[in-house]
């Protein structure tokens, strides 16, 4: 039987994760988007910590506009909250997600704001 949008997901989700992991010098970007609101959060994978986090339910952040523009502007904020961190360099977890529209619009809001991955 084929496998569910969200098992599919998931295990490409663990496959990802196999291969990369983030330290407190090189943090892990991780993204999650549902219908509506759209997180990110760099994290220290040695600790078992979050360093930032940032999303759209904010207040900070601008959300007017497409879900696509909200998401840069999530991407622009976690971006300034790393840096004023002393974060500049990640590892980007897409966290089995299509590298397409709304996390790409954040990833690109993170290049934008300063980071490097």
């Amino acid at each position: 039987m084929a496998l569910s949008k969200l098992e599919k997901r998931i295990r490409i989700k663990r496959r990802v994760r196999g291969k990369i992991s983030g330290s407190s010098e090189l943090p892990r970007l991780s993204v999650y988007k549902s219908n509506k609101e759209i997180y990110a959060q760099l994290i220290d994978d040695k600790n078992g910590t979050t360093l930032v986090s940032a999303s759209s339910r904010e207040k900070g952040v601008d959300a007017n506009g497409t879900k696509t523009e909200v998401s840069a502007a999530v991407g622009k904020a976690i971006a300034a909250k790393a840096i004023a961190a002393g974060i500049e360099q990640i590892v980007f977890d897409r966290n089995g997600f299509v590298y397409h529209g709304r996390v790409k619009a954040l990833a690109d809001g993170a290049r934008e704001g300063g980071l490097k991955f």
